[in-house]
């Protein structure tokens, strides 16, 4: 006999929603998509699911989710990149599209990161791992 159907959640916009909502981030563009003419100057997040993985046994969705913060310059990029991560941390408990946010795990903490595609870009790395559960 087959369980109910699953279903999963846009994890990019549960993030880019989430972050658009904070007021401490309300100067910082956040999209799964860079804004038009953008050079890596810009205050800007960029949310991509990089993996992850459905853990059957638990019924736990576990995806993997980096965040490129880009800044004017590389302290600018660095005070938004931590603004960042203390506002994912308070995620835990947030339910969205079926889903609640039962725990958020850095997998790797801001880093600097050169963007070789953007030469004056000021970048910086973080990634992190979600644990969804279905409501």
């Amino acid at each position: 006999m087959a369980g109910p159907e699953l279903t999963f959640p846009d994890v990019e916009r549960l993030i880019v929603d989430y972050l658009t909502d904070r007021p401490e981030l309300s100067d910082i563009t956040i999209d799964d998509v860079p804004p038009p003419d953008f050079d890596g100057t810009q205050r800007v997040v960029l949310v991509s699911r990089v993996g992850g993985a459905w853990i059957d046994d638990e019924h736990l969705d576990r995806p993997l989710v980096e965040l490129e913060v880009y800044g004017p310059d590389k302290p600018s990029a660095h005070t938004d990149s931590l603004g960042v991560r203390a506002a994912l941390q308070a995620l835990r408990g947030v339910t969205y599209g079926g889903v609640t946010v039962a725990d958020v795990i850095e997998a790797e903490a801001a880093r600097w990161l050169p963007d070789y595609n953007r030469p004056v870009a000021n970048r910086y790395l973080t990634t992190v791992q979600l644990s969804l559960t279905p409501l």
